[in-house]
């Protein structure tokens, strides 16, 4: 397994949708384990193929705790098909946001559809922590970031210091 690189904001890959997996084969396998290495590795507790690079509908999550037995998930293709009428309010942060957190209202569960590792369809009922989770994911997979869902100042203000910061990296694509 490889720890990838992390894309970074302001990159504007970050903002591209994803493309439909059209073949699960080893190959995707061995990049979903490269995400979930690079994930550990960041720490983090969830992963698109975008923010390495890769612009395909997949994604990793593990939200168990330190103290718990790891639980990852592959998801390839998801797709909410319901929410629950309910909101709840996490501290989001980002791979591709280091450092920076907000609050972010979403649904409080969804129920999403997605092929696992093996190709096999499966069905997601999440709540809590998981189903914030999986929502940032897939918004990751559709162009959206958590910065979005944020006042227009705030989210101004980080995209403008991730934008300094990258030009003295020389590491963005402006």
């Amino acid at each position: 397994m490889t720890i990838k690189p992390l894309v970074l904001l302001p990159d504007p890959i970050l903002r591209e949708p994803s493309k439909t997996v059209e073949r699960v084969d080893d190959d995707l396998r061995r990049l979903a384990d490269d995400m979930l290495e690079t994930m550990y590795d960041a720490p983090g507790i969830g992963l698109a193929a975008i923010q390495i690079g890769e612009p395909i509908r997949m994604l990793v999550m593990d939200v168990s705790k330190d103290d718990e037995e790891k639980s990852p998930f592959v998801v390839i293709n998801p797709e909410i098909v319901a929410t629950g009428d309910d909101v709840s309010i996490y501290e989001e942060g980002c791979l591709s946001i280091p450092d920076y957190y907000a609050e972010v209202e979403r649904p409080a569960s969804v129920t999403v559809n997605y092929l696992d590792r093996d190709g096999a369809q499966q069905t997601l009922s999440a709540d809590g922590m998981l189903a914030t989770c999986v929502q940032h994911e897939i918004d990751h997979l559709n162009g959206v970031l958590f910065i979005d869902h944020i006042s227009k100042l705030k989210r101004d203000m980080v995209i403008k210091k991730f934008t300094k910061l990258a030009r003295q990296r020389g590491t963005t694509r402006l």
